[in-house]
């Protein structure tokens, strides 16, 4: 198949690092894969000087996205921020958006760029976005995969739509591992920086406040692809590393004795799945994959968004644990990990984009998907293009 994926910008996001991982894997199945990305707006000048006062500086990323380089997956940048077109994207069996704003793009787009493609790692209905327009996208005739049931049930009650295809993520189980291990000599927790509301980093800072008055010995790590803001400063004696290479992530996990995640809405949290895989018990709220993965007591603790105490006790539970108790909960929050794979997910994947082609073809979604030899015809019956 020629399959392009349409990406608002190539970053270090979560969610970028998963197309990524799907376009090279779909590159190595056979097909031809393109990536089309997006560039951010520039940042107006006083804009940059309010962040700089604020303590607000972002980490160096490289200019092509760290998640596609060296991958070989032909990736092309638009020339500058507007919207992808006709003249951007090829002809091709498939088309995925994979952004709310993309979806848009790809609504104008010809049906001759593919079957239409909806990828959804979040449900984008966030106060800092043009709700209504987020919300509508989630109408359209594409064909939807999703990365986690919670989002499949919602296409269900909140859009009417109960053709989606649920494609979980997984974990690089070549990058992130680590044998059978005892706690650390001290105590030792960690977590992702983030100034965005949704990540809730207040609610983990608040939470190790608690947390060290309970336990003064305790070491913090922390990683972010920005320096820490004066206005959410880090914990006192916190270890911050900037945006770390890739390889250095496993080391940052196995380092700690728990992971604590406190988003208040998630698509999934590949960082959970991640921190698990080094055998690390997870302590989070019940958004996204933990919400379906983490079992209190067997490979962490699950706690209501914004429980500040809920975080700080669910740490003190797994920190003060019996060393073969707290090495139960690890060898857990391993077993949870090991379930499923990439290579399963990308062929998974697979048949979801041929499930859109066929689709296509019978006229249930846009586009045309000229793999299936027959026109597409819209949801109308009217022919598309």
């Amino acid at each position: 198949m020629r399959i392009t994926f349409v990406q608002p910008r190539l970053d270090l996001t979560g969610g970028a690092r998963v197309v990524a991982l799907y376009s090279q894997a779909l590159t190595r199945m056979g097909h031809r894969v393109r990536v089309v990305a997006g560039r951010a707006a520039p940042i107006p000048f006083r804009r940059r000087v309010r962040a700089w006062l604020r303590g607000e500086r972002s980490a160096r990323q490289p200019r092509s996205g760290p998640h596609h380089v060296g991958i070989g997956v032909d990736v092309h940048v638009l020339d500058r921020c507007r919207p992808a077109t006709d003249d951007d994207i090829p002809d091709g069996d498939v088309v995925i958006a994979t952004w709310w704003e993309t979806a848009e793009w790809v609504q104008r787009l010809d049906a001759g760029k593919g079957a239409k493609v909806y990828f959804i790692q979040a449900h984008e209905i966030f106060e800092y976005l043009p709700i209504d327009r987020s919300r509508a996208t989630y109408r359209l005739p594409f064909h939807k995969i999703v990365i986690a049931d919670w989002l499949r049930k919602v296409m269900s009650a909140e859009y009417g739509d109960d053709t989606v295809d649920l494609v979980p993520n997984s974990v690089d189980r070549g990058q992130f591992f680590a044998p059978a291990r005892d706690k650390q000599p001290r105590p030792t927790v960690g977590f992702i920086y983030s100034t965005a509301s949704v990540k809730g980093v207040d609610t983990a800072i608040r939470a190790i406040e608690v947390l060290k008055r309970r336990m003064p010995q305790l070491r913090v790590i922390s990683f972010g692809a920005r320096a820490p803001s004066r206005q959410l400063p880090l914990p006192d004696e916190a270890e911050f590393h900037l945006s770390p290479a890739q390889d250095q992530l496993r080391s940052l996990y196995s380092q700690c004795d728990a992971w604590i995640s406190t988003s208040r809405t998630e698509g999934f949290n590949l960082p959970a799945l991640e921190a698990m895989a080094c055998r690390t018990p997870v302590v989070a709220t019940r958004t996204g994959w933990p919400a379906e993965a983490v079992k209190t007591g067997s490979n962490g603790v699950l706690v209501d968004v914004d429980d500040v105490g809920g975080i700080a006790s669910g740490a003190e539970w797994v920190l003060s644990r019996r060393p073969e108790e707290w090495r139960a909960l690890s060898d857990g929050a391993y077993a949870t990990s090991q379930v499923g794979s990439w290579e399963e997910s990308a062929i998974a994947f697979e048949a979801a984009l041929k499930h859109a082609c066929r689709r296509a073809a019978r006229g249930e979604i846009a586009g045309r998907c000229p793999a299936c030899d027959e026109p597409a015809l819209g949801p109308t019956g009217a022919a598309l293009g």
